[in-house]
């Protein structure tokens, strides 16, 4: 089955930090669309190359001045991450050609978090990062979920959508899917078989550009284990304990995770004097796909299972979430909030001007004024000079008003116009 195809939200972004930097980097895990949509931005004179074709991994390898050498014209260059030597050739040539737009490098890994990797390209590079699909990409819609919420336009959503009938199970379904587009077009058993060959193959591949692993079974089981506690404060403690590793080896493997962007990190959220915050990151799992596949999990047993099913689903909200802030023009950053009183707020998001967003993730399809005890706390008692506004995102169908600017806004609206 051939590939359907989407309009991805970071293509203008692309086309426009071409026209001001000599040097952009695509990065995003392997079959995410990297490859796809570079190539969408090739013209008749683009020079293409990959790096996972052995004999320009070699050529690369021996002669990086020659390989990167070229005109004004577009050079895209596939997996930079096997040789990141071609750094301080591309620093050389671009210093001594200075145009915009002459290299597109694309990375299945984060090239800075490389072994040996000393060259940053400061001042003359600019990184993009491409997710799996978000749903919005998916049912073309445009990205503007993040400026309707601080612009407080919550009362005007339409529920209308290519599947008009979003409950719990329809959001489950999707996230059991998740957005590499590949696995998309797949059944469900094949799809989960793509998932696992996936990991396979980053794990006896792509890994040893990151980090010398020798315990392949380990790592498996870790990505387990981060999968269990994706949205959750991990215990390292015991995770390395149930597993015999030390928290030094469960560090240096956590970050080769990262590095693969298959997990990431959201930081607390701490601009207070309060005493009591917690300092903590949350930990998630960067596709719902795979994280359901590695925990084998069935979709009728888990749409009765309250702890997986709000776990699975505010997994699959920061993916949504992390697509959008990405796609944006403003600048702003997602944190968490936890405190010792135990008063916890899904995810805040900070606009370059201060303004603050709180959304809490309810797997129910109804909403009471309970569920805002703590966004309520949070605008009373820790802003005072910016805008704060609290939502609950839940699986019912209605966008209601709980107060000022207090909202219940259905889960699908992050994708609705």
């Amino acid at each position: 089955m051939s590939q359907p195809s989407y309009k991805r939200w970071q293509m203008q972004r692309i086309q426009q930090a071409l026209k001001t930097r000599r040097v952009l980097i695509l990065a995003g895990p392997r079959q995410c669309g990297k490859t796809t949509l570079a190539k969408e931005l090739a013209s008749s004179n683009t020079i293409y190359r990959t790096l996972d074709d052995v004999t320009l991994l070699e050529a690369a390898q021996a002669d990086p001045r020659g390989f990167v050498q070229h005109g004004n014209e577009l050079m895209i260059i596939d997996e930079i991450q096997k040789a990141p030597i071609l750094l301080q050739a591309i620093k050389q040539d671009v210093d001594t050609n200075p145009a915009y737009g002459r290299f597109l490098l694309t990375g299945s890994a984060n090239i800075q978090s490389l072994p040996g990797v000393t060259e940053s390209l400061a001042g003359r590079v600019r990184k993009i990062r491409l997710r799996p699909l978000a749903q919005g990409e998916i049912f073309h819609q445009p990205p503007s979920f993040i400026k309707r919420i601080f612009s407080k336009s919550l009362n005007s959503f339409k529920i209308e959508m290519a599947n008009p009938s979003h409950n719990k199970r329809t959001y489950l379904e999707e996230a059991f899917y998740g957005g590499y587009p590949e696995a998309r077009t797949l059944d469900k058993k094949e799809m989960r078989r793509w998932h696992i060959d996936y990991l396979e193959a980053l794990f006896e591949r792509d890994l040893k550009d990151i980090v010398h692993i020798r315990r392949h079974d380990s790592m498996k089981e870790l990505l387990h284990a981060f999968s269990s506690w994706s949205s959750k404060f991990m215990d390292v403690a015991a995770i390395g304990s149930g597993l015999s590793l030390s928290r030094q080896t469960i560090e240096s493997y956590r970050n080769a995770l990262e590095a693969l962007y298959l997990i990431e990190r959201v930081k607390p959220w701490s601009k207070t004097d309060y005493d009591r915050v917690g300092k903590q990151d949350k930990t998630f799992m960067t596709d719902t796909g795979l994280m359901s596949s590695v925990l084998q999990w069935n979709i009728d047993k888990i749409e009765l299972d309250g702890e997986k099913n709000g776990k699975l689903l505010e997994t699959f909200v920061f993916n949504q979430l992390s697509a959008l802030l990405e796609a944006q023009e403003d600048a702003y950053q997602m944190y968490h909030y936890r405190d010792r009183e135990q008063r916890e707020i899904d995810f805040l998001i900070e606009h370059e001007d201060g303004s603050i967003v709180g959304i809490e993730v309810k797997a129910s399809s109804t909403v009471s004024r309970e569920s805002f005890k703590h966004l309520k706390w949070f605008q009373e008692k820790m802003v005072h000079d910016f805008s704060f506004t609290g939502i609950v995102l839940y699986t019912g169908e209605q966008a209601v008003s709980f107060g000022e600017n207090m909202w219940a806004v259905p889960i699908c609206a992050m994708w609705s116009t």
